[in-house]
């Protein structure tokens, strides 16, 4: 009786050693199901690091956008003036002309401002995955601009002073530009803002 005891323990304990298939649903008692497997890879969330130099040019930047569109205004109704009275063969209203160089001056430097403000905060956030796509969106526009008004700014020194057409020319481009930069502008507005 021994030696059966011994031998059938010895046989369990082999038998315990043998690979068994795993339990799947079908297999698995009544009412136990096994977990299943999570086969889903969640990407971690980076942290991104601002400096305070993000939000001194961000302040920066916002001045000088708020103080662009007055200018806008300022530059569309004298440089209308001159066009009107260019194309009636009248003489340039003086206080247009005295305005328009001056405020196309002062537009060009704070589209420079703000370029070199909103590039620097660009990059400096560019890890940032959430709303990189609307901002990248922001500053492309807002570069096209830029060098819609560089180009503007070469017309009125060119071909704007010696010829109607360089005029319409000149005006066309001005309002274009300033479109993209006030759609650009728009964008980056509370309740269309989407990069937040």
């Amino acid at each position: 009786m021994i030696v059966f005891a011994l031998a059938s323990a010895a046989w369990l304990g082999v038998a315990d050693t043998v690979a068994r298939p795993p339990v799947g649903p079908r297999d698995a008692p009544v009412g136990i199901m096994a977990a299943p497997e999570d086969t889903t890879r969640r990407k971690r969330a980076k942290a991104v690091e601002i400096s305070d130099q993000y939000a001194t040019r961000l302040k920066i930047h916002k001045i000088a956008s708020y103080a662009t569109l007055p200018l806008f205004a300022v530059q569309y109704i004298a440089g209308q003036a001159m066009y009107d009275a260019d194309s009636k063969g009248n003489p340039r209203p003086q206080w247009a002309y005295a305005v328009h160089t001056p405020a196309a001056i002062a537009l060009g430097g704070l589209f420079a401002v703000n370029t070199v403000t909103g590039a620097m905060n660009w990059w400096e956030t560019r890890g940032e995955e959430k709303g990189r796509t609307w901002r990248t969106i922001h500053a492309a526009l807002m570069l096209a601009s830029d060098a819609g008004f560089a180009y503007t700014g070469s017309l009125g020194n060119g071909q704007a002073r010696y010829s109607y057409e360089g005029r319409d020319h000149h005006r066309q481009w001005a309002i274009n530009s300033s479109l993209v930069a006030l759609a650009a502008y728009a964008m980056m507005l509370d309740p269309i803002r989407r990069d937040k």
